[in-house]
C-alpha cells in the first residue's frame, strides 16, 4: 500500500500487474525470484522489491508536496522510524494478527508487544499534527499501512483504548485522505495477455 501510495502521489505512470501471492505468475518470479509484492521493475531494468525503496525511488522522482523535507531532511528519521516498523513492529504485529498460528501466547500477548510501538508513535504526535511535523511525510505513509492492519484485527477495542487518541486520529486522516482512497481499490489479478493497466 505505502508503494502503491507514493507511485501515485508522484504521478509516475506506471503499469500495475496484479498478482496474487498463492498464484505468482512465472513472469513476476523471473523479474524477482523473492515471489513478494510489490514489485518494480524499472524501464532500465532495475528491479525493487522492497516496498520501502519503492517509496524512496519514487519520491526521487518527484516530490511534489515535500514528503522528503526541505534537503531530504525527514529521511534519517524516517529510516529510523520504517526499521522499527518493518522489523520488530511488523513481526509483533503478524503474531497478533495470525495469533492461532503461535499458540505460544495468546492474541492479548502479541497485541500488547505491538503496542510499544503506538506508544512511540503518540507521543511523536503529541505536539504535531503528522509523525515529523505539521504536513504529511514518507514517515506517515510508510508506517500508516501497518498501523491500519493492527486497528483492524479489532477494530472496536482500538478505537476505545484512551491511551492513543493522537494516533487514531492520525490514522483517521491518513485513511480518509484522498490519496489512500484513490488508490485502495481492488484490481483482477494479472494474467498473460492482458491489456496494460496504469495508475
Amino acid at each position: 500500500m505505502r508503494a502503491h501510495m507514493a507511485l501515485k502521489y508522484s504521478g509516475l505512470k506506471i503499469e500495475l500487474r496484479e498478482v496474487t501471492l498463492k498464484n505468482y505468475p512465472q513472469q513476476a518470479r523471473l523479474i524477482s525470484a523473492k515471489a513478494t509484492v510489490p514489485v518494480l521493475q524499472l524501464t532500465d531494468g532495475t528491479v525493487l522489491d522492497e516496498s520501502w525503496d519503492i517509496v524512496k525511488w519514487a519520491l526521487e522522482q518527484n516530490d511534489p508536496d515535500c514528503w522528503m523535507g526541505q534537503g531530504n531532511e525527514y529521511l534519517l528519521d524516517a529510516e529510523i522510524l520504517v526499521e522499527t516498523n518493518d522489523f520488530s513492529f511488523k513481526e509483533d504485529l503478524d503474531h497478533y494478527k495470525y495469533a492461532d498460528r503461535f499458540p505460544e501466547h495468546d492474541a492479548v500477548h502479541y497485541r500488547q508487544a505491538c503496542e510499544a510501538f503506538l506508544e512511540e508513535l503518540e507521543e511523536m504526535l503529541q505536539d504535531k499534527t503528522f509523525l515529523l511535523g505539521e504536513q504529511i511525510s514518507l514517515a506517515d505513509v510508510s508506517v500508516f499501512p501497518f498501523i491500519r492492519q493492527f486497528s483492524l484485527v479489532d477494530k472496536s477495542w482500538f478505537f476505545e483504548q484512551a491511551a492513543y487518541p493522537k494516533v487514531q486520529n492520525w490514522l483517521n486522516v491518513l485513511t480518509d485522505s484522498t490519496l489512500f482512497q484513490s488508490v485502495f481499490h481492488k484490481h483482477e489479478a494479472w494474467q498473460q495477455g492482458d491489456s496494460a493497466t496504469f495508475i
